[in-house]
């Protein structure tokens, strides 16, 4: 059913689409000899119902727009990083490419990387897509990136296996989620799923510990100045410790990867080897993809990262952000930027959401969400009085790097809390 709903994305849509796209410079760059384009697109949908949306979604537009051809390469996400950041270094850069934002879309521009699309930024997007949606994707006034997706964290759990344990209602404190664990390890069930293999989900904690811990303040000063000396970073890390302490996480979960097959922290969720796992908003689609039927999870809930006593941060405030789409400078404009527009549609947009099970960032396209789970994720989006990109991101590839990596070293006792300081601090006097 889903795959014969994401076909039905029409290749009307498309019709037209570069004749509203804004003119600009550039538009001469990568022409072939007979006048027509070919475009390279880099995304991380590696598999299932994620990749197809892509191949469709390509072929609808180069339907509807004859001189342009767009060649696709699939990545797996813990590679991605990496290979883009060498394609743009070394001048190799993919015309299309999924966008983070954060210090690492910084580094980008102040390197020349990126194309500005402020100005073609079309009014119908413009008039699904709000303004504040753009904000991520914005540095100094001008929009390097289309956004695709919402795609805040928190607890995606089982609710038949919280039932099984006993757990009425989702923890909304840390000792009610502390106590949830006490009941599920009673009850025979793995209670938190955790893939530190791939780092930056067990660094998870440690964000949102802060988030918890340090005001928006000092959250947001850290992201500009790179200042890590107020006490609550400190904290944070005590507050990993002290939760770890408690052996919350599954067995072998230092060696556990993310999202890659049945045994990975998604799989252990989706095949109810484990009661929940703290993940983005993407993560319900990659729980479908791994079910023995591939089909999403039934008793799939979500709530938001218990709050936490003392914590200078803003009640409600969350993690995470909204993924994109860029252009890179040599791309040529009119049909990149065309792309951009197009995968902004409503249609679009809600073949995305029936393909990736995660909240769009269209506000037609949101009406068309009925998950509970993915309606509890936007409301908690939507009334936050504080909302933060992943810090990784925020604070670039080296300097998010070294959190993460200093996160799961102390997890297996190779550091301390003080080290995880450290490790940022040292990190960021280097990328200086």
């Amino acid at each position: 059913m889903r795959a014969k709903k994401l076909l039905a994305v029409s290749v009307a849509l498309a019709t037209g689409v570069l004749a509203t796209a804004a003119c600009g410079g550039g538009d001469s760059e990568g022409r072939n000899s007979d006048g027509s384009v070919t475009m390279s697109f880099w995304h991380n949908a590696s598999t299932g119902p994620g990749k197809a949306f892509w191949e469709k979604t390509v072929a609808d537009f180069e339907a509807a727009n004859q001189n342009v051809k767009i060649e696709i390469q699939s990545i797996q996400n813990e590679d991605l990083d990496g290979k883009l950041q060498t394609a743009l270094n070394s001048g190799d850069a993919p015309d299309v490419f999924m966008q983070r934002g954060g210090g690492k879309m910084a580094a980008m521009v102040k390197a020349g990387q990126l194309m500005d699309i402020t100005d073609s930024i079309t009014d119908d997007t413009k008039k699904v897509i709000s303004e504040g949606s753009f904000t991520a994707q914005t540095i100094e006034g001008k929009v390097y990136a289309m956004p695709v997706a919402v795609l805040p964290g928190g607890f995606f759990y089982s609710k038949d296996l919280f039932a099984k344990a006993g757990i009425a209602q989702p923890p909304a404190t840390l000792t009610e989620l502390q106590d949830a664990v006490a009941k599920l390890k009673a009850a025979d069930v793995q209670p938190i799923a955790l893939g530190a293999k791939d780092a930056w989900p067990a660094a998870f904690y440690y964000y949102f510990f802060a988030l918890r811990e340090c005001s928006s303040e000092t959250i947001t000063q850290a992201g500009q100045t790179m200042t890590f000396d107020d006490p609550c970073w400190l904290k944070a890390g005590q507050d990993v410790q002290n939760f770890a302490a408690t052996e919350p996480f599954n067995s072998g979960f230092l060696t556990t990867s993310a999202q890659q097959g049945a045994g990975s922290s998604a799989g252990l969720l989706a095949n109810k080897k484990a009661a929940m796992e703290l993940m983005g908003a993407w993560n319900p689609g990659v729980i479908a993809s791994l079910t023995p039927d591939q089909k999403p999870l039934p008793d799939l809930g979500w709530f938001p990262f218990p709050s936490i006593e003392g914590g200078a941060g803003q009640p409600g405030a969350i993690l995470g952000g909204v993924d994109g789409y860029s252009c890179s400078a040599q791309a040529p404009k009119a049909e990149c930027t065309a792309f951009l527009n197009y995968i902004a549609k409503t249609e679009v947009q809600k073949a995305y959401y029936e393909a990736f099970n995660a909240p769009p960032v269209n506000s037609e396209a949101q009406a068309a969400v009925t998950e509970p789970h993915l309606q509890s994720i936007l409301a908690a989006y939507n009334q936050a009085p504080f909302v933060s990109q992943w810090l990784d991101t925020v604070y670039g590839q080296n300097v998010g790097n070294a959190l993460n990596t200093a996160v799961v070293n102390m997890l297996a006792g190779k550091g301390d809390p003080q080290s995880i300081v450290n490790a940022v601090k040292d990190a960021a006097k280097r990328a200086q």
